[in-house]
């Protein structure tokens, strides 16, 4: 009898747990999707910006890429706190020390994105006002998901 009851509790814990581990998953799913759209409006400021640096005034594309990069990441970090980590207490009461990890990992964010920017023009030749523009768009496509899961799993992880 005692077997039996034993195995109910095994077999009730792990219906609990597979429903948290459901609940997990719907969360993450959730906290992506508001990350997506948050990234897409940060993207969209950097294109923007990129292109007008880039190809309005003329600046070269590296420098054009930093300065887009900059005032994409603060649009990404405030609408990211508001709306996809807007749960996450790890920097309660520390928004300097929020900003300064973001920008930390940003700027590896950053790094990459002036590698494959790099690649893109430099070493495959797009050149064109087309092919920057398309290169910049695959570019921040490649680090979006970078900075979703370090920012995830990092930043604004739960202890």
């Amino acid at each position: 009898m005692r077997m039996s009851e034993g195995k109910q509790d095994l077999s009730h814990r792990s219906k609990k747990e597979n429903i948290k581990d459901k609940g997990d998953i719907k969360d993450n799913i959730k906290q992506f999707i508001s990350y997506f759209f948050v990234g897409g409006m940060a993207a969209v400021v950097e294109w923007i910006m990129f292109f007008l640096f880039a190809n309005v005034i003329t600046l070269n594309y590296i420098l054009s890429t930093v300065l887009a990069f900059i005032f994409s990441t603060t649009v990404n970090w405030i609408l990211g706190r508001v709306f996809t980590f807007k749960n996450s207490k790890s920097y309660k009461n520390n928004v300097g020390k929020e900003a300064f990890a973001i920008f930390l990992v940003s700027a590896v964010g950053l790094l990459f994105n002036i590698l494959l920017m790099y690649i893109f023009v430099t070493v495959i030749g797009f050149e064109s006002v087309i092919g920057k523009t398309v290169s910049k768009i695959v570019a921040t496509g490649i680090v979006f998901v970078w900075n979703f899961l370090i920012r995830k799993l990092v930043v604004y992880r739960e202890e």
